[in-house]
């Protein structure tokens, strides 16, 4: 059997058939279960994608206000420390976790760096190949008040003599 096709005739044969041994044995789409969200906040925790812009957004910014790229008063002479920044699944938020060194007025430089926000979207995307300037939302950092309660709490005798007893028993 022939077909014509312009001014070549070609044998048309058998459809052929494509079968992928992963796809044979797999259940319909309406039978698979539903795809598990990949939230930062909930579940197993952010991607290494999030982790690793997070990180590289966090020395970026480090770098802006070290070197006083910054024109703003109420940022001048004040070394702002920037402890952690988590990044939204589409990467378009990041939440930035700030702190004055010395434990200043947090609130003022969380106001002056919001206003700020332009500057640092401009500063971050000069040092970052990302599509978007994620959107940056300022909050005060309370990891090291975290850190000094734990301390406190190691500190406790009750608590030294439960860690001195697990210590001898091993």
């Amino acid at each position: 059997m022939g077909a014509t096709v312009g001014p070549v005739q070609r044998e048309i044969s058998k459809p052929c058939v494509i079968r992928y041994a992963h796809l044979d044995s797999a259940p319909y789409p309406h039978e698979m279960a539903p795809m598990a969200k990949n939230n930062s906040y909930e579940g197993s925790g952010p991607s290494q994608r999030q982790l690793r812009v997070g990180e590289v957004m966090r020395r970026a910014l480090s770098d802006t206000l070290m070197r006083g790229e910054l024109h703003d008063p109420d940022l001048a002479n004040v070394s702002v420390t920037v402890g952690e920044v988590r990044m939204s699944n589409d990467l378009r938020h990041a939440t930035v976790f700030v702190m004055p060194l010395g434990g200043g007025d947090v609130q003022r430089v969380i106001k002056a760096l919001a206003r700020n926000q332009s500057s640092l979207r401009r500063a971050i995307a000069k040092h970052m190949t990302i599509k978007f300037s994620p959107e940056l939302r300022f909050r005060p950092d309370e990891s090291y008040d975290q850190m000094d309660e734990t301390r406190r709490l190691l500190d406790l005798a009750e608590v030294r003599r439960d860690l001195g007893d697990e210590a001898e028993s091993e």
